[in-house]
């Protein structure tokens, strides 16, 4: 019996990783998900969808719930009532390995937004910091860029992360 013991270990050692393995590839296809169902609400001006995908730091920062969503039907009906500003295209691309750091599984999605505003045309290639929400099972978004400076340390006070979130990539053409 003991002769059995290591091969055993070794056994439940790979199966449990294989198990591992398995659940992150399906959180990494559930976060392409969620991430294409954040940019169609975007593009849809879908507030309940928009904010529900939203990084719950970002929601709280903004007075709640509430607040937030009043906050984007009033700044978006005043877009589109002067016609200033319109989102023209919003996908998600590619997702990133999911790691699973400071309790929370986390991945970044390389995301792009066209955008017309001002007599101008904004294409970016920009990139989502995903965290999941185990309890709703849903990933939640926040620009990776909002987590550097002085509005990243209010929002996210002493985050940190090993992912390695390369930098947007902004064009803008007068029209």
């Amino acid at each position: 019996m003991n002769k059995k013991t290591p091969y055993l270990l070794v056994l439940l050692m790979v199966i449990s990783s294989f198990s591992f393995a398995q659940t992150t590839e399906e959180l990494k296809a559930s976060a392409l998900r969620d991430a294409k169902i954040f940019n169609k609400a975007k593009l849809k001006l879908d507030y309940e969808t928009v904010v529900k995908h939203t990084h719950p730091n970002v929601i709280e920062t903004n007075g709640g719930k509430a607040k937030t969503l009043a906050s984007l039907k009033k700044t978006y009906a005043k877009f589109k009532k002067n016609r200033t500003w319109a989102y023209e295209k919003a996908s998600a691309k590619n997702v990133s390995d999911v790691v699973f750091e400071n309790g929370e599984y986390r991945c970044f999605i390389e995301n792009y937004d066209q955008i017309k505003r001002d007599n101008a045309r904004t294409k970016s290639k920009n990139y989502l910091l995903a965290t999941y929400n185990a309890t709703a099972k849903i990933w939640c978004f926040v620009k990776a860029r909002e987590l550097k400076g002085e509005k990243g340390a209010i929002i996210f006070p002493d985050y940190k992360t090993n992912l390695n979130i390369p930098k947007d990539v902004v064009t803008r053409k007068r029209l």
